[in-house]
């Protein structure tokens, strides 16, 4: 295979953190990555009568999906259209949140149950997790039914109302990223920059790189925002 990070001796384990949402994959064939992970794909897949070839297909495209969506953040958007912005906002950001956060909410609350006892931190995380996933969930719905159809159609139309609508949701929006932001902020700061315990399980590896990956994520998807579209609008003629 070409641009790939695995071999068919990978590690389950390995794999599952490696690769972005593989764990539904290995949920869907009942494959255990936590616990039995431990040992190279093609066993696991042997063990279950899968089809070798086909699956680690399943996992080359993924993996590869991954690097479609790294690759179309590097457009230069301060000149592209807002239609053409907002389009990838809501497929490359949104979309990423609206699988992302539950998915990963399973998780955080997988190891708060296993791992607090020994690692109380993880209560406080759960919480702040819990915190965020309702702030963005209520962002989105906002921008997408009432700020990016406005100005969707100043783009359209140029005119004013359209325009002032959108600017008037401006400093909500922007505070809405700032709480984001402190969460993020605070949930890395009470697992020391995401820093796992000696003899962490794969299930706290993978969830511990997914809150990285969710941040980073998020740091682009507000970088667009604060930094592109919001102060284009305002500066318009």
């Amino acid at each position: 295979m070409t641009n790939t990070v695995f071999t068919r001796e990978s590690k389950v384990r390995d794999l599952v953190v490696q690769i972005p949402r593989s764990d539904e994959l290995f949920k869907q064939h009942k494959i255990d990555f936590c616990c039995g992970g431990n040992r190279p794909i093609h066993e696991a897949l042997a063990e279950k009568a899968l089809n070798e070839d086909a699956f680690l297909k399943e996992l080359q495209n993924l993996y590869e999906q991954s690097l479609e969506q790294k690759s179309s953040d590097e457009e230069n958007w301060s000149e592209a259209p807002y239609s053409k912005l907002i389009s990838h906002i809501i497929d490359r950001h949104h979309g990423y949140l609206v699988q992302e956060l539950p998915d990963l909410s399973f998780y955080v609350t997988k190891i708060f149950r296993v791992h607090s006892q020994d690692h109380p931190e993880l209560g406080e995380l759960h919480k702040l997790y819990h915190s965020l996933k309702t702030e963005l969930e209520q962002h989105m719905i906002k921008e997408e039914q009432v700020v990016f159809p406005a100005i969707l159609k100043y783009e359209e139309s140029q005119g004013q109302v359209e325009r002032d609508l959108a600017i008037n949701r401006i400093d909500e929006l922007e505070a809405e990223h700032e709480e984001a932001g402190n969460l993020l902020k605070q949930m890395r700061e009470i697992t020391s920059d995401f820093t796992l315990p000696e003899g962490a399980c794969t299930t706290y590896r993978m969830t511990f790189k997914r809150l990285e990956e969710l941040e980073s994520d998020m740091f682009q998807h507000v970088h667009l925002e604060n930094n592109i579209m919001f102060p284009r609008l305002m500066e318009k003629e």
